[in-house]
């Protein structure tokens, strides 16, 4: 076996010191050669080059791609969890980017030189936005609610549908979240249908919060009912004064339905309806990981005094690219041309379909010499991430199927392998790569260009 200063010492360990440095070089080198100490001890013929061998192997491991680069989202799925969700808009990344580079007012005052407060730089904008009293943010959104119940609820009962007490991505359910608050769970009402009477029926001197879930990735039909946010205020102020604590999930600061989606409440309505209303900012608004907490300013401020505000907070650099992105509401009329998940939601299918021809040729000739077959394609998209999750927007990609009729799983390995990943859905037999989400046909054809026979 060779040492390790050998390898080092020779010219291709040298290359790799100063490419990569001497620390990373020798664990690649340590563990190259535990691998092939191994083989031999289990009886392997070693190479006669044992020291090229394991040089070139820990080559390959400095030089592996990293898998959190960039990549084509060509799945259809707008806002994908495990995707990253919202692309964030050039507005919020030159935001973000200077206040990684200099230091920030993040909780100084300028005008006094004393201590600030951190949420001051998003408050009155959300004030505006969604005609809140006040508003508190945390970093996501599932905290948001954690927080709120605890603040609220926390050794108390929270009153919840049965038919709200919802599980989403990641075994996240709401019956855990409440129990992780200290709130205990008072479920009411059946899976399908839950009245007023039932919330007026489970009020009592140990109620904490009435608790409103967007059932988010999942929708009952047929015989169904459920109790609107407006009415639980009503029953509230008939003498329990219980707040109201209205989770959006994936709240939309503007009417979806002049993009064809299906209306779903804003959230200034929710926020005129309850008390208070949690909302993602990574999600339906277009912005990072967020969460947002909106309503009665007494709430806030109880909300603000909780220990475990802190250990939510958000830094310098989330809530410049924040702050980027509400300002772009301000001006709700060009939002399409500068929020991209505005603007991914509101292509035409005509629009999609038009750059699809355009591209069907030059993807052929990219993937030719593999023998792949390329067609255009309809196909439909959705919105992800929870929301929405029974609406599609007509949409048009590309069908990839392979020589001799390789598996679809194949090309989508193949594919997902390149410099930057092309990441599209099978269905059909076929790869599918929907265009909604492509900006730029050269991006794609620059991708493909990774591809080897």
């Amino acid at each position: 076996m060779p040492s390790i200063d050998r390898l080092l010492n020779a010219d291709a360990g040298r290359a790799l010191v100063a490419a990569h440095g001497r620390g990373p070089v020798t664990r690649e080198l340590r563990l190259a050669l535990d691998a092939l100490r191994a083989e031999a001890l289990a009886g392997v013929t070693l190479p006669a080059d044992a020291a090229g061998a394991v040089l070139s192997a820990a080559a390959a491991a400095l030089t592996r791609p990293d898998p959190l680069r960039p990549c084509l989202n060509l799945t259809g799925t707008i806002l994908h969890t495990n995707l990253g969700r919202a692309l964030l808009p050039e507005a919020a990344i030159r935001a973000a980017t200077d206040a990684m580079r200099d230091a920030v007012a993040l909780e100084f005052d300028l005008d006094t030189g004393g201590r600030g407060e951190r949420d001051d730089h998003l408050r009155d904008l959300l004030r505006r936005l969604t005609g809140a009293e006040d508003a508190t943010v945390v970093n996501n959104n599932a905290a948001a609610v954690l927080l709120a119940l605890n603040t609220l609820a926390g050794g108390r009962e929270a009153i919840v549908s049965r038919g709200e007490l919802i599980e989403i991505g990641g075994a996240f359910r709401i019956p855990d979240i409440m129990a992780r608050a200290g709130a205990t769970l008072r479920e009411v009402g059946t899976t399908n249908r839950t009245h007023p009477g039932d919330y007026r029926d489970a009020l009592g001197p140990q109620t904490g919060v009435m608790l409103k879930v967007h059932t988010s990735n999942y929708r009952i039909e047929g015989f169904t009912s459920e109790v609107p946010a407006a009415t639980l205020r009503e029953i509230a102020a008939e003498g329990s004064q219980v707040p109201v604590l209205n989770d959006l999930g994936s709240g939309s600061l503007l009417d979806l339905s002049r993009y064809g989606l299906r209306r779903e409440p804003t959230v200034a309505e929710a926020v005129a309806q309850s008390d208070l209303v949690t909302f993602s900012g990574d999600k339906l608004l277009g912005g990072p990981q967020a969460g947002f907490i909106c309503g009665r300013a007494d709430l806030i401020a109880r909300i603000n005094r909780n220990p475990m505000k802190r250990a939510m907070r958000l830094d310098k650099i989330r809530i410049a690219a924040l702050k980027a992105v509400l300002e772009l509401y301000l001006d709700p009329d060009r939002l399409i041309e500068t929020l991209p998940t505005l603007a991914m939601l509101a292509r035409t299918r005509d629009d999609i379909a038009a750059q699809a021809e355009r591209l069907q040729p030059r993807v052929q000739q990219a993937v030719a010499p593999l023998g792949f077959q390329v067609a255009v394609c309809d196909c439909a998209s959705q919105v992800g991430s929870g929301a929405l999750p029974t609406d599609t927007l007509p949409s048009a990609g590309l069908a990839l199927t392979g020589p001799g009729g390789a598996a679809p799983q194949q090309l989508a390995a193949r594919l997902r392998a390149l410099p930057m990943p092309v990441l599209g859905r099978i269905a059909g037999g076929a790869l599918i790569l929907d265009l909604r989400g492509l900006r730029g046909d050269d991006r794609l054809i620059h991708a493909l260009t990774g591809l080897a026979p």
